[in-house]
């Protein structure tokens, strides 16, 4: 059985990429990249009919293959495929969310020295936060976030004649999935802004026909707790390893914090 991998245009994928998506039923943290012209898609054949498709990052994180689907009735060659892309596309590194099954299976077998890259959220529960002398509006134009950054903020809140945070939703994500991101300027920390910013920032993704989500760093555990108390829980992770020289498996996923105050910041590109 001959595998056959070439680099593709991404109308091309397009059709499995819908089929990916809707068996994912989840945010797909790297969604975007290949519409953007930040991946380079990948198609997979075997014996010369479409069998599936990859994409590699190629401006952010280059070099780090992030998207891998095979069609249903060849995925018992799903390995084979995989280790063909890898060869194609030259991938130094291999993404996977853990609520991926397959691409989390390959990372397994054909990636060592896993670490955990980012950790994903979902809309759990609905919260019911206080406010204390703060008011929650819309940012006007050309205002700023938090600590006079972020010139592109959607939503702020007010207290004290200052801003003391800032954030909003990025809705290039699959649909309906949207990214809440927030920060808090440094003195305003730790009195619950950051909490009841996420929490209004949800009603107002919801308002909009959007399912809020969101992400963060591993290591930013007040930024994890702020999203926590909002009612945004841990749904996965994403893992990166490195690609394995004899297509073989290893390593562990690391370890991620926990704690609890305010966050500086969550969310991206």
């Amino acid at each position: 059985m001959t595998v056959e991998v070439r680099r593709a245009a991404a109308a091309e994928v397009q059709a499995m990429r819908d089929l990916y998506r809707q068996e994912m039923n989840c945010q797909v943290r790297y969604d975007s990249m290949v519409g953007r012209g930040l991946a380079d898609p990948y198609l997979i054949l075997i014996q010369g009919r479409v069998a599936g498709y990859g994409a590699m990052l190629n401006r952010y994180d280059p070099g780090r293959l992030m998207e891998f689907y095979a069609l249903p009735h060849v995925r018992g060659e799903a390995l084979r495929m995989f280790r063909a892309l890898l060869g194609a596309s030259g991938a130094t590194h291999i993404a996977a969310q853990t609520n991926d099954p397959s691409m989390l299976l390959m990372l397994y077998d054909c990636g060592r020295n896993i670490v955990t890259d980012s950790i994903l959220f979902h809309d759990a529960f609905r919260s019911d936060l206080p406010c204390p002398g703060g008011v929650f509006r819309r940012a006007a134009p050309g205002e700023r976030g938090p600590d006079g950054e972020d010139p592109d903020v959607q939503w702020v809140i007010e207290a004290g004649g200052a801003i003391v945070a800032g954030g909003g939703f990025l809705g290039h994500y699959n649909p309906p999935y949207a990214d809440i991101y927030m920060s808090v300027a440094a003195a305003a920390r730790r009195r619950g802004f950051g909490s009841y910013l996420v929490q209004e920032v949800k009603r107002v993704c919801y308002e909009a026909g959007r399912r809020p989500v969101a992400r963060c760093n591993p290591d930013n555990a007040a930024s994890r707790r702020t999203l926590e108390k909002a009612g945004l829980l841990p749904c996965g992770r994403v893992l990166v390893g490195e690609v394995a020289p004899d297509g073989g498996g290893g390593g562990g996923a690391g370890a991620v914090g926990a704690g609890g105050g305010d966050g500086g910041g969550t969310g991206g590109g």
